[in-house]
């Protein structure tokens, strides 16, 4: 059975053609050899059926690419190790903040804020200068979960009722606001519409194109904790829990690791396969 002609079910249900290329590309943006990723791909194929579900097909390329380089395939996973911050989305508001501090600004995660009519907790507040962001995060836990209409509708009313309330934070004059909503899946294409015609900044797994979410982490290297192959799932968890989130936060003091109970072996695991996805930070993610 020719590739081309196999259908496979996506998370949301629908049907479509087997992509070979769509595989390839994204094997390549994890940092993947052309041989690594030839006997990846050269592997899946030969599991394919019809109806297959591609978070099979995930799995199977994920579990072999990491037999060949850890690092390549937490950068492989990046995706569905933004899902496994949950199942709250605290994790997940703590590292939009570090994507904002990134870029320079200081952060607070759930302020709660008075606006002109009734009080608003904002789940990131970033300050740089006069200008002031309020993000609203928007996390879910499974693929296929797209952002409608209502989210946008509803954040751009909190918004601009916290906007007519103030003119300063602190002792700063406010002279730039913005709204953002931040998810790590997809809006609906009128959720787009409304949010961009509002003035809000749509920040969402793949959107803008340019600057999506997925560009921001690869391009500073803000990788969860949750990418790591080299850690079992309850210790995961148990770094999340106290409030260990990123890879970064493990190389800026490698001490925790030990603090937390974790054996020297495994540190120096941890700490060579963190130190691998941050090195390249110009490696783009899929």
């Amino acid at each position: 059975m020719a590739k081309t002609s196999v259908l496979v079910t996506k998370a949301s249900g629908e049907v479509v053609p087997f992509s070979e290329d769509k595989l390839r590309a994204s094997l390549e943006r994890s940092g993947a050899t052309e041989k690594q990723v030839n006997e990846v791909v050269g592997e899946v194929s030969e599991v394919l059926y019809q109806g297959m579900e591609t978070g099979k097909i995930y799995k199977k390329a994920h579990h072999l690419l990491r037999k060949k380089s850890h690092s390549n395939a937490a950068r492989y996973k990046l995706k569905k190790a933004i899902m496994e911050l949950g199942p709250s989305g605290y994790p997940f508001e703590k590292f939009v903040g570090a994507i904002l501090e990134q870029q320079g600004y200081a952060t607070k995660v759930g302020v709660m804020l008075p606006g002109r009519c009734v009080q608003h907790e904002v789940d990131v507040l970033a300050q740089k200068n006069s200008k002031i962001i309020l993000a609203e995060c928007k996390f879910h836990n499974k693929p296929g979960v797209k952002c409608d209409v209502k989210v946008p509708l509803y954040i751009h009313s909190r918004f601009r009722d916290v906007k007519n309330g103030r003119t300063k934070y602190g002792d700063t004059e406010i002279q730039e606001f913005e709204g953002w909503i931040v998810t790590n899946t997809r809006f609906t294409v009128d959720a787009l519409k409304y949010g961009q015609c509002s003035g809000l900044m749509m920040l969402g797994w793949d959107q803008p194109a340019r600057d999506s979410l997925k560009v921001r982490i690869g391009r500073a290297g803000l990788h969860p904790v949750t990418c790591l192959s080299t850690l079992q799932n309850k210790a995961k968890a148990h770094l999340l829990k106290n409030g260990i989130v990123l890879c970064r936060d493990i190389l800026a003091d490698e001490s925790r690791l030990y603090q937390l109970g974790f054996a020297d072996r495994l540190v120096t695991k941890v700490l060579s396969e963190c130190n691998d996805l941050v090195k390249n930070l110009d490696v783009p993610l899929d």
